[in-house]
């Protein structure tokens, strides 16, 4: 809003006022000043501010209400009006003919007034210079006398040329009513667009022929025209939320529509329209004014609201005195006079020290609890005048096991060398990766993006491959998020996991070893020692049915068990073929974990049980055998775990050889095993005792035979 400085102080004395100093007071009082523009007009150079204001603040955008807020900020009083002083018996015959309105039509207030002959529509240079400041190009007919008057005091008044309507009715006896319009009813609008209505919308009626659809915009059948010389004007407030529904239907937006979807107040609405023919007046002496219709709502009852001085030391804190050895809190003196200067009609309780305070009805949107009434404080007194100091906290929160467990868990996957990664829950509805059961909204905000995933791979994969598409390196990272799963609309189900993908790119393993890709078992390993590192035990179990969208390889994806049973996620390679689709690596590996059952297990497992490290030397030994090939490692090492005595620390498998000399359905395994004692040097004969036992336990649970 373009706010002239001539125009403002018209209705205040800022002259002693310097600019630097209104500009920090508006903006510390909330209204941010965007610009400071010079404009030119008639030769003369005017200082015009743009100022905006919040959106609970309609009661600040015009020039009378901006001004009442620079009046309150300042400390100034507010110059009246001349024309305001003949106002009092024109505004008690208005109210003489007051008639109540259905509260159900979304109109508080509807007063339509009559004004004859209007022969003359100059207008008067001082406006016109008026709307220059305020960057509006002049017309030089009725519509500067309204674009004025939204400006002045944010009320709009839409004209209608009355000789039009009662020749379309064919009658002088007319009556004006607000209704809602029937099904498919139409109305060509003064900007020559033809709207269809329907029972949702209101219309402004004269005998039942539509003038207007209320609150946005006039039928082009009745717009005023420079030969007007009979004006119907309307003056209305209108339900914001009404406006705002209308216009959306419509798919219409103008200034009127715009002023009301921040909602209006009747506080100042006659005023206004007396302003407004005041101002007709000065080139039409002989204008004759008729109030026709005056239809209002019931008068609201006044909102208290109580403000307590404890509250206020506790919210805005000591003020800033210089003197930091002694807190000074703002005094309850003041407080009144700033309320004072708010024009808020108040009671004060010595010895409570509390305010029971009035709320006017322009502050009834924005002024709706205690610590609105503390801000409007602060802002007045100064929010810089008071001490920046940190409140004191009496209890501090703690971290909850979800919390830790995500924190453990990024810490694990960080030093991996992974980064976080983040996505939308929703996903395309044509994807390059298709998951089964993927949920579909009903109302989606847009039509691209319509889905809930079902899984947070197939978009981990994507921004891997588009961000390859964008010549930039392959990236590896991780991902919490909610996955849904069942059907509408009752049968839903919603589950956090944590998913990741990683490989791709050459590694060096050892300072010895060239850079290689990342082998399958490898990758495995980092899955293995991030449960490690959470202190989990799982077991693995080869899955040869992947996800049914193909993102992962048939023969190379495992699930991932507890010790109890429960599913804790898959891990696996991409698919080749998805892969050579889009040029990705095909050494890539994904995962995906339920969040929930980690969480549940780390709170069971609670601290891992540390020991101290043995000064004892360590014992290794190779032990090789050919087993059959459906064996699995694991249960492997499980027996022989259970029978290696306390001494076994660590198994290791170091080689795998299929060939010629190896049977089929057999595999030759060698594995070191690392023998240790936290009490004692382990000699020679203990070691070979156990690995025989070992062996005869080889060869009688798995049929193995021992290679020397």
């Amino acid at each position: 809003m373009q706010v002239p400085l001539k125009w403002i102080k018209e209705l205040i004395d800022i002259d002693t006022i310097h600019l630097d100093e209104l500009i920090e007071r508006l903006t510390l009082g909330g209204f941010e000043v965007e610009e400071i523009l010079e404009v030119e007009v008639n030769q003369e150079k005017h200082t015009v501010l743009d100022i905006s204001a919040t959106a609970n603040r309609s009661d600040s955008l015009s020039i009378q209400g901006i001004s009442l807020e620079i009046a309150s900020l300042l400390d100034k009083p507010v110059n009246k009006l001349v024309y305001t002083q003949k106002l009092l018996d024109w505004k008690q015959k208005i109210y003489s003919k007051v008639e109540l309105i259905s509260p159900d039509l979304g109109c508080s207030t509807f007063l339509t007034v009559e004004v004859q002959n209007v022969n003359d529509l100059t207008v008067p240079v001082w406006i016109q210079e008026k709307l220059i400041c305020s960057g509006v190009t002049p017309t030089n007919n009725l519509l500067d006398f309204q674009t004025y008057i939204l400006l002045e005091t944010g009320y709009p008044f839409p004209f209608y040329d009355l000789e039009k309507i009662q020749r379309k009715t064919n009658t002088r006896k007319i009556s004006f009513s607000i209704n809602k319009a029937t099904c498919d009813q139409e109305i060509v609008a003064s900007n020559n667009e033809t709207y269809k209505l329907n029972d949702s919308n209101l219309i402004i009626q004269a005998n039942e022929v539509p003038i207007g659809i209320a609150g946005i915009i006039e039928s082009q059948d009745y717009v005023c025209l420079e030969n007007t010389n009979s004006l119907l004007i309307e003056a209305s407030i209108f339900n914001a939320a009404k406006i705002r529904q209308q216009s959306r239907h419509l798919g219409l937006r103008t200034d009127r529509s715009a002023r009301y979807e921040k909602s209006l107040k009747p506080t100042y609405l006659i005023e206004s329209l007396y302003r407004l023919i005041s101002l007709l007046r000065i080139r039409n002496s002989n204008i004759q004014c008729k109030v026709h219709t005056f239809l209002q709502e019931i008068e609201q009852p006044v909102k208290i609201i109580q403000l307590n001085y404890s509250t206020i030391k506790e919210i805005l804190g000591p003020i800033n005195t210089g003197n930091l050895s002694e807190p000074n809190f703002i005094d309850p003196e003041k407080v009144s006079q700033y309320l004072r200067r708010l024009n808020f009609e108040f009671s004060y309780q010595d010895l409570k020290l509390t305010w029971d305070v009035k709320i006017p009805e322009l502050r009834s949107d924005d002024i709706t609890r205690e610590i609105d009434l503390i801000e409007e404080v602060g802002r007045l007194h100064g929010f810089n005048n008071f001490l920046t100091t940190l409140p004191k906290i009496e209890k501090i929160g703690r971290e909850d096991i979800s919390y830790q467990t995500r924190k453990k868990i990024t810490s694990c996957l960080l030093n991996l060398g992974l980064n976080e990664l983040i996505h939308y829950s929703l996903v395309k509805e044509e994807q390059s990766i298709n998951i089964k059961n993927e949920i579909s909204l009903i109302n989606p905000l847009l039509s691209d993006y319509k889905k809930l995933r079902g899984s947070l791979l197939p978009t981990l994969v994507e921004t891997v491959a588009d961000n390859l598409k964008q010549s930039n390196r392959i990236i590896e990272g991780f991902e919490y998020g909610h996955v849904f799963s069942g059907h509408l609309p009752n049968n839903i189900e919603e589950i956090e996991y944590v998913a990741g993908i990683f490989g791709g790119t050459n590694e060096k393993l050892s300072w010895s070893e060239p850079e290689k890709p990342l082998t399958w078992f490898e990758a495995k390993g980092k899955i293995e020692q991030l449960f490690k590192q959470l202190n989990i035990r799982v077991y693995w179990k080869i899955n040869s049915v992947a996800l049914s969208n193909n993102l992962l390889h048939p023969y190379r994806t495992a699930e991932l068990y507890l010790l109890t049973g429960e599913n804790i996620g898959k891990f696996g390679q991409i698919h080749p073929a998805y892969a050579n689709k889009t040029g990705l690596s095909s050494e890539i590996y994904l995962f995906e974990f339920s969040l929930k059952i980690i969480q549940n297990q780390i709170q069971k497992n609670k601290l891992p049980v540390f020991q101290e490290y043995s000064s004892y030397p360590r014992v290794i030994k190779d032990l090789s055998f050919i087993i059959p090939t459906d064996l699995e490692f694991t249960e492997l090492k499980t027996i022989l775990y259970l029978n290696g005595t306390k001494f076994l620390s660590e198994i290791n498998l170091l080689d795998e050889y299929r060939g010629s000399s190896i049977p089929d359905n057999f595999t030759s395994l060698c594995i070191q095993l690392i023998f240790q004692s936290n009490e004692k040097t382990l000699e020679n004969k203990e070691i070979e005792n156990i690995i025989s036992n070992l062996q005869l336990v080889l060869t009688n649970s798995f049929n193995a035979i021992i290679r020397q």
